[in-house]
């Protein structure tokens, strides 16, 4: 397993309803991006894009951080409905299957996969909430690290039926500012997951203290 190697998958909700908030999340997506790239410690990033026309676009897949371009309004077009459920499974088992092709040596040693969305499930085919739970549990016993960021509160709630701690999941305003202030914790606590100084990932919250935030690794 390769030292201060991280991989990054971003599954990022590109469905119609994200329309008002389409400049801010480009602009979000471009500071976490900037913010990746010039951290210390290899990383490569895959970034799919999902919506009922095309469930499941692959823009970047295990592309050096470094190598990645940022988002404009044309590599994000809002469209169609949501299904969010097929989107991520197939993140989790295209990743999986990747990632088995890597002598150990080679592996990242940490793995964050990053799902964001303004909606409910409303629109997926392949798999359902039984299959993600199941499969976010066995990533989950290997260190895989997964993040919710929802301004959906039913999609919310969801996140927590399937898995995905707590302390990894943020509900934010779709509005320009809580769209800006949802990219800047994700931002930060990924910064601080990449330091090393904690095993998990957990976003900051005001009554938190760097005790229980922050485990020693």
């Amino acid at each position: 397993m390769e030292r201060d190697y991280i991989h990054i998958s971003v599954i990022l909700d590109r469905t119609g309803s994200m329309e008002m908030i389409r400049d801010d999340t480009i602009d979000g997506f471009n500071m976490f991006l900037w913010e990746q790239q010039r951290h210390q410690g290899k990383g490569t990033m895959t970034l799919v894009q999902f919506d009922s026309e095309d469930p499941y676009e692959v823009i970047h897949w295990m592309r050096p951080i470094a190598e990645v371009p940022p988002l404009n309004r044309a590599t994000f077009v809002p469209r169609a409905t949501t299904p969010l459920l097929d989107a991520l499974g197939r993140g989790i088992v295209d990743l999986e299957r990747a990632l088995g092709q890597l002598e150990y040596s080679q592996s990242p040693e940490r793995i964050l996969i990053v799902i964001i969305t303004d909606g409910q499930e409303n629109a997926s085919r392949e798999f359902c909430k039984d299959d993600i739970e199941r499969l976010i549990k066995g990533k989950q016993d290997l260190g895989w690290q997964f993040v919710f960021l929802s301004a959906d509160l039913e999609s919310f709630d969801d996140a927590a039926s399937v898995g995905i701690p707590q302390g990894s999941r943020l509900f934010y305003q779709a509005t320009s500012s809580g769209t800006t202030d949802a990219w800047k914790a994700l931002t930060d606590a990924t910064n601080l997951y990449r330091t090393g100084k904690g095993k998990l990932f957990q976003f900051r919250r005001p009554d938190d203290d760097d005790s229980t935030e922050n485990p020693k690794a």
